[in-house]
């Protein structure tokens, strides 16, 4: 689900990413890992200056390397920073509340009444709607109130270190180099989180070398200080992603009593045949659709467009690209979800997901990463076992009966 350009965010994700093999979120994942690899203060430096050949490769002056780690020492806080991902350990139905608050879609109205002209000239350049923009800017920084403050080059060398068996983190240091030593950014202004992510669009060094854009004139984007710039780069990020201009997001639907649940992925048209309606009375647009059910058949129910993907690629979560989406509605003054989530919450640990993976792998319904984390893939496979077995609506949900039923078919392969 992020498509290329994504791979270029958060690399591999750039292979960090987006689609990266490994999106921001998969990095922060592979960072949760630090404490247990190399943690020896005295290597630190003899392992950045390790690093030198392939930043002489990269066109970085010795200079401009030297000056860099200087004296550096690694971050003693990253390992412990890193142990929390509300966008895969928190359920869904808590993050979106948080993530779109009466507070949060109040101030988003503020600054899209704010910097009306201003949004309307990014989203009539990169063909991305303001609303949008603005609620990616909310999601990463709270509108830019919480850019972090840690030194990036610091932060990067640190995770470069502690995971050498991801080279994502090394490949994004040696980028944080490449920023310094085009000229335009100061080592002092380069601020950001723990994890390296920069400025209002929280962009790691290799998006902001392929993705940051000035809102106006040219030179390097000022990410930390103009928002316009933030707002203008963010645009660009998603415009490269593949957003398609003129196609939202997606939309709340509502589905019929008899819906069958035979697919999740089929047109508009198709799913309009079926007796689907646009919870707002929206129209639906062309194109495919995938049928998206966070808390399954009971509770809130969307159909997604290829758009939804693009969100994606920024964060390769769908508590985040939902909370995105939702918010970026709420700004733009839509009403709120029509559906209701269901008393309690059904949520699963990392383990259990994980476990419920390796039995759909060896039903031979799933042929991804077994991580823990849910995406589209591992709905789909939980779609075609709940078909196989005509257990209730196949709204491609895991609950702690399904894996117990999971558990006995596999079981039954192995006798």
């Amino acid at each position: 689900m992020w498509h290329n350009p994504r791979l270029l965010r958060v690399l591999t994700l750039l292979a960090l990413a987006l689609c990266w093999p490994a999106p921001f979120a998969q990095m922060l994942a592979q960072a949760k890992d630090a404490s247990s690899a190399p943690s020896s203060p005295a290597g630190f430096q003899e392992f950045l200056q390790s690093l030198w050949p392939l930043a002489e490769q990269k066109g970085i002056s010795r200079g401009t390397f030297d000056a860099a780690f200087a004296g550096l020492e690694p971050d003693s806080a990253i390992p412990a920073a890193s142990n929390a991902q509300a966008e895969f350990d928190k359920p869904l139905k808590s993050y979106v509340a948080e993530a779109v608050s009466v507070r949060r879609i109040a101030r988003g109205r503020e600054c899209l009444h704010a910097w009306r002209g201003e949004l309307l000239q990014i989203e009539q350049r990169f063909g991305v709607p303001a609303t949008i923009v603005l609620a990616a800017y909310g999601m990463e920084t709270d509108f830019g109130k919480a850019e972090g403050e840690r030194d990036v080059i610091r932060s990067l060398a640190t995770l470069a270190y502690l995971r050498q068996d991801r080279p994502v983190f090394r490949d994004e240091l040696i980028g944080a180099l490449v920023m310094l030593g085009k000229g335009g950014v100061a080592r002092a202004a380069m601020k950001g989180s723990w994890a390296g992510a920069m400025g209002g669009p929280q962009f790691l060094p290799s998006a902001f070398l392929n993705y940051a854009v000035r809102y106006v004139g040219t030179g390097p984007a000022d990410i930390w200080n103009n928002p316009l710039d933030s707002l203008a780069s963010i645009a660009n990020f998603l415009r490269q992603s593949g957003w398609q201009p003129g196609l939202g997001w997606g939309m709340e639907v509502t589905l019929p009593k008899n819906f069958g649940f035979a697919s999740l992925h089929q047109s508009f048209v198709a799913f309009a045949g079926e007796g689907v309606k646009s919870a707002n009375g929206d129209a639906f647009p062309q194109g495919e659709a995938t049928l998206f059910l966070p808390s399954g058949a009971a509770g809130p129910a969307f159909l997604l467009s290829s758009n939804y993907w693009v969100v994606k690629a920024y964060n390769n979560s769908d508590s985040y690209a939902l909370s995105l989406a939702l918010l970026a509605d709420r700004i733009n003054s839509k009403p709120a979800l029509r559906g209701h989530w269901p008393a309690g919450e059904v949520f699963l640990s990392r383990t259990q997901k994980a476990e419920i993976q390796r039995l759909l792998v060896k039903l031979g319904l799933y042929h991804e990463l077994i991580d823990g984390r849910f995406g589209q893939a591992s709905r789909d496979a939980i779609h075609d076992f709940q078909l196989r077995i005509k257990a209730g609506p196949a709204d491609g949900f895991a609950t702690p009966e399904l894996l117990g039923r999971l558990a006995v078919d596999a079981s039954g392969l192995s006798r």
